[in-house]
């Protein structure tokens, strides 16, 4: 869609580069959601791919995803065998339903910073303990838990001007078991429901869910609970009226497959489903 709006584009090649941040402006990475509708109050653009950022690092502390890292190029990454989470980075990547181009333009950051419930990469993030790097327009950073950062439905805790670096993975989540669940109303659905498990070497497990509700939850037990004891922690954490209502699901039908899939995660990671 053409932003007639927009009466400049800046494309700045260093952090010092970045304008004064005013009323009208917008960061641009992939567009492919600022250009899916019209933006009626935007007057200029920020693009940051022009700040040349790698797409990712992997070390041993763990892995590092610039905001401007494509889905496509997430996809593609090779991570160490140690790393045995690897498996859920690619079923994230494809709960992203879109098309080629749609892949190797939509990055990392504008699915986090958009903040639909329905984002996968909120959901790897959340799962995997993400935390964000936030460049300040002042100069100064800050970082912030992925379930810090999101607040709801296109509701961030980015302030005015504020911009999402980077997003780092620690080694000791990407050394888990997991186990993926997701559901939508229809084949090529926006998600309906999207459940990560975590299991540590020591018993812990994480469950994760997001979708169903209007920002990412995460669950932490020190070992495996039981059926009944994961329900009632869902149960209390999302209470009656908390599901997410929208065209892609309603409320009680997601809170019905979040406790089944719950259950199903659970298993998976109990051993007792293959």
């Amino acid at each position: 869609m053409d932003l007639h709006t927009i009466e400049t584009l800046i494309r700045p090649r260093s952090r010092a580069e970045l304008p004064d941040w005013r009323a009208g402006d917008a960061w641009l990475a992939g567009g492919t959601w600022l250009y899916s509708e019209p933006q009626p109050d935007l007057r200029r653009l920020f693009d940051l791919t022009s700040l040349g950022w790698p797409p990712h690092h992997a070390s041993r502390g763990g892995l590092t995803l610039s905001a401007t890292c494509t889905v496509a190029a997430l996809d593609r990454l090779e991570l160490p065998g140690a790393w045995i989470a690897a498996p859920l980075v690619g079923q994230c990547c494809r709960a992203l339903l879109g098309s080629f181009k749609v892949w190797n333009g939509a990055t990392v950051g504008g699915n986090l910073c958009l903040a639909l419930p329905a984002g996968p990469i909120i959901a790897l993030a959340t799962a995997l303990e993400g935390e964000c790097l936030l460049w300040a327009p002042d100069g100064s950073e800050r970082r912030l838990p992925v379930t810090d950062l999101v607040l709801g439905p296109q509701r961030t805790a980015l302030a005015p001007g504020e911009i999402l670096r980077s997003l780092a993975l620690p080694a000791a989540a990407l050394s888990r078991r997991t186990a993926f669940r997701r559901i939508s109303l229809s084949p090529h659905g926006r998600s309906g429901a999207l459940l990560v498990g975590t299991r540590a070497a020591d018993g812990g497990f994480t469950l994760t869910v997001t979708a169903s509700v209007p920002r990412p939850l995460r669950l932490a037990f020190p070992d495996l609970p039981g059926r009944d004891d994961l329900l009632l922690a869902i149960d209390a954490a999302i209470p009656d009226g908390r599901y997410y209502d929208d065209v892609h699901g309603r409320p009680d039908w997601r809170r019905q497959v979040t406790r089944l899939l719950a259950v199903e995660v659970r298993d998976e990671l109990a051993g007792a489903c293959p």
